[in-house]
Order: structure tokens, then C-alpha cells, then sequence
């Protein structure tokens, strides 16, 4: 039985077996390139669903470069790679941030998910459907670029957050995001959301154009559909709170950047009982995630 089956098994079982069917609302933060303030999309995202009263986890799947735990001024003494191969339990592995917002690092476990064994899948998968009954919402970082890890976590949720800027090559870099979605064999359309987000304008109405202009090429060559989120200004309040380790929203919670952070979680809050959304559970990510890796 290759390793396919072997999660394909042990999906099911588990399924079979979950005793509750809360599940957690599980957004994948990515971009084109580095550089673009993604990790800081996701930490003050976190902070301001947090505001508006939900639970919420961040997963740090940028292995190799814990923005994540910069940014909070935290270092996590375990990452996932503990629960795979050291036998720690999920709950062990993640790191208290503030206002009660929690994060896991990746570590360079995730790097290694492809070749897992039966047992180390299984434990795996029953550890992190765990985390759906400890938040509403979960943050997935990945890294920055159009690696094969990165497509395959976008490619493998529900929601997805394209951070860009107006600078020409990360438009550029967006595009080729989007076209490399559009291309991948298990894009279909109704499974996966897509929103922009644009970082470091000058207005609001300077990030209305950029995602218009680049959401008229996605209309003309690709099949597949955006959505705007909203824009975030360029704000000197951002280099010093990321220079003292702490996230924006938390240390100057009166900034512009603060309050277009605000704007984007109401966004994504609002009317999320009458949207479709499609609510899978970050196990179900990683179980896709695993599939690809196969």
C-alpha cells in the first residue's frame, strides 16, 4: 500500500471517529514574492479577527524563516516537526502570542511530509484536527514565491489571501501566482476564493486601480476569478513596530495601517454565516497537502 492509500485510510477513520463537527475556518496567506509584508498581512489579520471575537491560531508554514515568531517576539520551543518525530502532542508545540493569539511553527517538519510513514501520518492528522476544536479561525503563512510548497498549500485549502504591492515586478509576480493556480490540475473554481490584497499604497483609491488593472488580464487570459479585500498604506508605524517585535495592530493601534488591517478582517467577517464557504479543517489541508506530496 503506497502512501496515497495509507492517508486516504487513515482520513477516513479519523473521520469516522471525530467526536465533534466544529471545524475551523482555515485562510492561506501567500504572494508572488518576498518582501510584501505577508507575514504582517497575517499577524495583524490574526490580531483583528482576534478583536472582532474570534478564537484564532496561526500556522507558520514559511519554514526556514520564522516571521512569525519575529513579529510577536516569541520563539516556540517546539515546531510540528516535534509532533511528527518526537512524539509531542500538538497542543505542546504551540506558542502563546498576545491577546491570546496562538501560532505554530513549521520548523523543517513540514519539508518532510511527503515521505511520512503510516504511523507518522496517522499521528499527524488525529494531532492537528485537534487545533479545529481550538480556534474559529486558523492562518496559514506560507512562504513567499511560486515553489512547489507553497502552490501545494495554496492549492489545497479553501480561501485563499494574494498579498501584492504596487511595485511592477510584484504585480508581475502576482500574476504568475495566479496563472500557475489556473494551470494546476486540481484548480476548480467553485472550491477555491481568492482575494487581493494590496500593501504599501499611497491611497485607497491607488489599490482599486492596481487590483482593477490586474484583475482585467486575469479576466482576459485565465479562468479563474478575484476578488478585491482592500489595501494597506504605506506607514512608517509598520518598520517600527516590526524593528521593536511587535505587530502593528498591537503597538500603535491607532495607525493607518491599524485601522486598514481593521477594514479587511470586517470584510471577511462580515455575512460569513450566509457565505459559502467551504469549511474543511486544517487537517484536511495537510491530508491535500500530503496527497500532492505523493
Amino acid at each position: 500500500m503506497d502512501q496515497a492509500e495509507q492517508l486516504r485510510n487513515i482520513v477516513r477513520m479519523n473521520n469516522k471517529t471525530e467526536k465533534t463537527e466544529k471545524v475551523a475556518r482555515v485562510i492561506t496567506v501567500t504572494s508572488g514574492k518576498g518582501g510584501v509584508g505577508k507575514s504582517n498581512m497575517s499577524v495583524n489579520l490574526a490580531i483583528q479577527l482576534r478583536k472582532l471575537g474570534k478564537s484564532v491560531l496561526i500556522f507558520d508554514a514559511d519554514f526556514g524563516l520564522a516571521n512569525i515568531e519575529v513579529l510577536f517576539g516569541a520563539i516556540p520551543k517546539y515546531n510540528l516537526g516535534d509532533v511528527i518525530y518526537r512524539n509531542k502532542n500538538i497542543k505542546e508545540v504551540i506558542t502563546a502570542g498576545p491577546m491570546g493569539i496562538k501560532f505554530i511553527s513549521g520548523g523543517t517538519g513540514i519539508d518532510g511530509l511527503g515521505n511520512l510513514n503510516k504511523g507518522q501520518i496517522e499521528t499527524l492528522v488525529n494531532n492537528l484536527s485537534e487545533l479545529d476544536n481550538l480556534a474559529d479561525v486558523i492562518v496559514v503563512d506560507t512562504g513567499a514565491g511560486i515553489s512547489d510548497s507553497v502552490l501545494d498549500f495554496v492549492m489545497s485549502g479553501s480561501e485563499v489571501i494574494l498579498v501584492t504591492t504596487p511595485e511592477p515586478t510584484s504585480i508581475t509576480d502576482s500574476y504568475s501566482m495566479l496563472k500557475a493556480i489556473n494551470r494546476n490540475s486540481n484548480y476548480k473554481k467553485s472550491n477555491l476564493q481568492i482575494r487581493v490584497a494590496v500593501n504599501k499604497v499611497s491611497s485607497q483609491n491607488e489599490g482599486k486601480a492596481l487590483f482593477s488593472k490586474l484583475n482585467v488580464v486575469v479576466q482576459r487570459f485565465l479562468e479563474l476569478s478575484i476578488e478585491y479585500l482592500g489595501a494597506i498604506p504605506m506607514d512608517d508605524s509598520i518598520y517600527k513596530a516590526v524593528m521593536q517585535q511587535s505587530p502593528v495592530s498591537f503597538k500603535f493601534p491607532n495607525s493607518k495601517a491599524t485601522r486598514a488591517y481593521e477594514d479587511i478582517a470586517k470584510i471577511i467577517v462580515s455575512g460569513e454565516e450566509e457565505q459559502i464557504i467551504s469549511k474543511k479543517g486544517i487537517a484536511h489541508l495537510f491530508t491535500n497537502f500530503i496527497r500532492k506530496k505523493t
